[in-house]
């Protein structure tokens, strides 16, 4: 019960600071829970930003639930996924009660300004570190050269990058993999 309460406080915790989404926790979570903690490798939380980005809902969440099911199983996740999104309901409620007098307040819209603003720095370092820990062969550069391309110039839908990327993967893998048993065999 203890540590499905840690970890119900720690994802509230990181769920606070979660302004721009799941991208912008990444270092949050980072030093949450691969160097305070060691729950999990900085390559585990690359690979469950990945399979949450490839799966429904909102990154954070899914991150929040690996986490948790990795930790303590369903119990885990469910306590997890709920600290993730309990600072945001509480938030968003309080808001919505008092928008009317939020909508137009030169000091919330300054505010949201200068959040906007860290939300990028945060993304930009994101994606710097993701860059870092993803791109360490030739095959996984040029998946992402083609990757931007296909997005930028081509307008080529998310749902078949993330698709054929991954078949791409498995094919290189598997054929790496044949390649070395043959080099084994000689």
């Amino acid at each position: 019960m203890k540590e499905l309460i840690e970890l119900f406080l720690l994802f509230a915790k990181c769920g606070v600071c979660t302004f721009g989404g799941g991208y912008a926790m990444l270092p949050i979570l980072t030093r949450e829970l691969a160097e305070k903690r060691k729950w999990v490798t900085e390559e585990e939380l690359a690979d469950y930003y990945a399979v949450g980005q490839c799966t429904p809902g909102i990154i954070a969440v899914n991150v929040a639930t690996f986490v948790g099911m990795k930790r303590k199983g369903i119990l885990g996740a469910a306590s997890a996924t709920l600290g993730i999104i309990f600072p945001s309901l509480v938030i968003i409620t309080i808001i919505a009660a008092l928008i009317e007098g939020f909508a137009d307040n030169e000091y919330v819209a300054h505010a949201l300004a200068g959040i906007r603003t860290a939300v990028c720095g945060l993304v930009t370092i994101t994606v710097l570190n993701l860059f870092k820990k993803s791109l360490k062969s030739l095959f996984a550069v040029c998946i992402a050269i083609i990757t931007l391309c296909a997005t930028l110039i081509f307008d080529v839908s998310s749902v078949i990058v993330i698709i054929a990327t991954a078949i791409g993967g498995i094919t290189y893998s598997v054929l790496k993999e044949k390649q070395q048993s043959k080099k084994e065999v000689k």
